[in-house]
């Protein structure tokens, strides 16, 4: 199906390297010119000649109201790079000539359904983060759909693998995520517990209703075991929103890192002790730190400590925020990320 998409073909200037900050200048090693591939994000393509891919909003003079309708950016189209003027242009594909840079003007052009604008960042890493309650009120999942054996009788449920279920209506919808009721979110400054944490363990699909109802689990992040519960997959569009600092001084603490793992790297989720009471929002950019330890060292025949500077080392994208809790997702890092780093406008 062809659908005709009003798409305003403009070319952008998006900075010059003498107005902004240092963080705003281009990196050393930026390409000349990149042709967009499906896959890419624009926190990746940023990335290949920014020295700060998050600020890129601020590049493409795109703020919280314009990125509703922005310009989009298609698979094909071209960044080009002048290092004559230190700017950054996009060219639709259809005009790139591979010499100059194209003027174009607005008009109506019909595009294939299937080529898709390339979102901000990844869809496949927050995708089943962005609907579903992660945070939830103490036994918040008892009264959902629960596995209560699979065809073999193991324990444990693979992908492929089919279960049995109570709890699920006839006629309801065919699409799960599988949950498990996780551990309490506990602040470790107030000691407060701050809700309680759904653990996502993957997708299944009904394969017949009845009072025990057959299902087919079809993706596994973690292993899937009876008593984990269903919850339906509601289809959540991405949301277009803008990488942007925190208007004020904000500063918390990792109290999380998904799934239980020890250390948590680029691509990977972490619980904040902050959310939108505490002034965080979908879009937020904070910085990651280590506070730094007590070292010990010898001087003048005496034992002598000293305490290390704090190390900041990444960049975490708030993309879910509750009360007083939040999810990020680890844009970059040059160390691993431990429960207690600290997080705090960039």
């Amino acid at each position: 199906m062809r659908n005709i998409i009003i798409a305003l073909l403009s070319t952008f200037t998006l900075f010059s390297a003498s107005v902004f900050a240092d963080e705003l200048q281009l990196k050393a090693d930026a390409p000349d010119r990149y042709v967009v591939v499906k896959g890419d994000t624009l926190w990746a393509i940023s990335g290949k000649f920014l020295k700060s891919p998050w600020r890129w909003p601020e590049i493409w003079r795109l703020n919280k109201e314009e990125i509703k309708n922005p310009h989009w950016i298609y698979p094909g189209d071209v960044v080009l790079l002048d290092r004559r003027t230190g700017s950054l242009r996009l060219v639709k594909s259809e005009k790139y000539q591979g010499r100059d840079f194209v003027k174009l003007s607005p008009h109506v052009r019909v595009e294939q359904t299937e080529r898709a604008a390339i979102p901000i960042i990844s869809p496949a890493d927050i995708g089943p983060f962005l609907s579903q309650p992660l945070v939830i009120e103490k036994d918040g999942l008892d009264g959902a759909p629960r596995i209560v054996a699979n065809e073999e009788g193991h324990v444990v449920i693979g992908a492929g693998s089919r279960a049995y279920v109570i709890g699920l209506t006839p006629g309801g919808p065919k699409q799960w995520h599988i949950f498990r009721p996780g551990k309490a979110l506990v602040d470790p400054e107030t000691k407060k517990v701050l809700g309680y944490e759904a653990i996502y363990l993957g997708d299944a699909r009904v394969l017949k209703y009845g009072e025990t109802s057959t299902i087919e689990v079809v993706k596994t992040t973690q292993e899937v075991l009876r008593d984990d519960r269903l919850v339906a997959v509601t289809n959540v569009e991405l949301a277009n929103f803008v990488p942007h600092a925190p208007e004020s001084a904000v500063r918390g603490l990792v109290i999380s890192t998904y799934g239980g793992v020890a250390e948590a790297g680029p691509d990977s989720i972490i619980t904040l002790n902050r959310g939108a009471k505490d002034g965080l929002e979908i879009g937020h950019v904070l910085a990651l730190s280590r506070t730094g330890e007590v070292a010990a060292y010898r001087s003048e025949d005496k034992n002598r400590t000293i305490k290390l500077p704090e190390e900041r080392y990444g960049l975490a994208l708030v993309f879910r925020v509750f009360d007083h809790v939040s999810y990020a997702l680890v844009m970059q890092s040059t160390l691993s990320v431990h429960v207690s780093d600290a997080v705090e406008t960039p």
